[in-house]
């Protein structure tokens, strides 16, 4: 596909990156968001430690998918403003879901800082950190975030 086609069709740099991260963050082109998926519905299913294990894989898969394309965007925002909007708008939708995700995983509402904690850990920088330079499994990594999002989220009450 020629630049000249790739512009005609999505306008801009961001908006493709844009669009090939939605795409990537499901991994298919079903026109189903990934609230509405099975992947999703597995972290509200069964005790706590199983919710934060299909997280946490869920969390891995879309790292993986997604880390190239989310290291793009990241690394053009300093010097392109429409990748920086984009890198915002990634970073703010990242937290709303992990919010709503946080909380299906506890099966109620958690404290502020629980929430926080497992944004920072299921960032594309912790997933680069461990397996990319400690040399991390994408295994060990997912059972390790399986294990922090339980000791994060605390003892809560929880809704089975």
């Amino acid at each position: 596909m020629s630049v000249e086609t790739v512009y005609a069709t999505f306008g801009s740099k961001a908006a493709l990156l844009k669009a090939a991260l939605e795409l990537s963050v499901v991994g298919d082109s079903a026109p189903v968001p990934l609230a509405e998926r099975s992947e999703f519905a597995a972290i509200g299913v069964g005790e706590v430690a199983h919710r934060a294990g299909a997280a946490a894989s869920l969390i891995r898969q879309v790292n993986g998918r997604t880390a190239g394309l989310r290291r793009a965007v990241r690394e053009g925002a300093p010097s392109e403003p429409e990748l920086a909007e984009l890198r915002a708008e990634i970073e703010l939708r990242r937290a709303a879901d992990v919010a709503q995700g946080v909380k299906v995983i506890a099966g109620d509402d958690v404290e502020e800082s629980a929430v926080t904690g497992v944004w920072a850990v299921v960032s594309l920088e912790v997933y680069e950190l461990l397996l990319d330079h400690a040399g991390w499994s994408a295994e060990t990594y997912e059972r390790w975030l399986a294990d922090t999002i339980v000791r994060l989220l605390g003892p809560v009450e929880r809704n089975q």
